[in-house]
């Protein structure tokens, strides 16, 4: 879900979703947005043919290609394309174009009248492979298209980028800020060695125990042994509300858990020189299997370090508060920009 550049606007995981296409015969548009990473087990056929695990087009799509719009779960700034191929080498599409548009939620952006912007030129795509499409237009989009130059098979659609919220949806309102579709980022972890920090701020409900961040277990337990992770906030913010939820993990959850804040963005050293030096939480035994909420009342803030004593797992951390005035001016600042 995050990555180098960002985190994955048009995953299923944010509410992204394949609205159209122009064939889907061998394989279903909707794996295009999944999360998971794409699979293929060689001599299996169905009614279709043989099952792939991604989006496949019937032979022959003539002079104009095919495509499929894809709606971003968090609309934002692009930065880079993974038109993924994995798994298609004698029926990967020749090349594609990836183009983008800015769209209200009741709009139809298969209409004649949509204004579609290229995000990227004409690329040779790689057989099985991941092809990573620089971007440079960064302007806010609810919606990208990708064009094929020929009929073929993409495993998936990845659309790395940050999510650029409308000022009016934080407009004297609490807001979980830590939140992926807000802006929130888990910018650094530990160890994810069975399951990735970014988990920690999906905005769905956890599903099962790999559904959450776990670390292996530590065999050097002291007093003060913990692993760590921070998360950072769109804009600063005045939290009043924190969450740390332990759901499905019954044996194997953090026994307690302390949260600093930080007033600090990182410069050009990055987050590791960036002091948290703001309580914001005592540390604190957890339950097993359970959420728990803690009032707070800490003011301009712009990212958390949850560190949990001494291993263990944890499935989300939810900070809910008010942007200040000057979030508020920065938001809108970006948003002036990206429009």
């Amino acid at each position: 879900m995050n990555g180098q550049n960002g985190i994955d606007l048009a995953s299923r995981i944010l509410g992204g979703s394949v609205v159209a296409a122009s064939d889907e015969s061998f394989g279903v548009k909707e794996r295009l947005v999944d999360p998971a990473e794409p699979a293929f087990v060689p001599g299996t056929y169905d009614l279709r043919g043989e099952v792939v695990d991604g989006w496949e087009t019937r032979r022959h799509a003539g002079p104009e290609g095919d495509w499929a719009i894809v709606r971003l779960g968090a609309p934002g700034v692009v930065h880079t394309v993974d038109v993924d191929t994995r798994f298609f080498s004698g029926n990967h599409p020749t090349a594609c174009r990836v183009d983008a548009c800015a769209l209200g939620l009741a709009q139809d952006p298969t209409a004649p009248g949509v204004g579609w912007t290229p995000l990227t030129e004409w690329t040779a795509l790689k057989p099985d492979s991941v092809n990573n499409l620089a971007v440079a237009d960064h302007r806010r989009w609810t919606h990208v298209r990708l064009r094929l130059a020929s009929d073929g098979g993409v495993a998936r659609l990845r659309v790395h980028g940050e999510v650029l919220p409308d000022p009016a949806e934080f407009c004297d309102v609490s807001v979980e800020v830590s939140g992926l579709e807000q802006g929130g980022r888990v910018e650094w972890s530990s160890d994810s060695f069975y399951s990735d920090a970014s988990a920690l701020i999906r905005p769905d409900r956890p599903r099962t125990m790999g559904d959450g961040w776990e670390t292996r277990r530590r065999r050097d337990i002291g007093p003060e042994t913990h692993d760590a992770v921070l998360i950072s906030f769109a804009v600063p913010t005045d939290l009043r509300r924190l969450e740390v939820d332990t759901s499905w993990f019954v044996f194997n959850a953090s026994r307690e858990v302390s949260v600093l804040a930080s007033r600090h963005r990182p410069d050009l050293n990055g987050w590791a020189m960036v002091p948290f030096d703001v309580p914001v939480l005592d540390r604190t035994p957890l339950a097993a299997d359970t959420r728990h909420r803690f009032a707070v009342a800490v003011d301009d803030v712009c990212a958390l370090r949850v560190q949990a004593y001494p291993d263990g797992g944890l499935a989300r951390v939810r900070a809910i508060g008010t942007p200040t005035a000057a979030g508020m001016e920065l938001l809108r600042a970006r948003w002036d920009e990206a429009r």
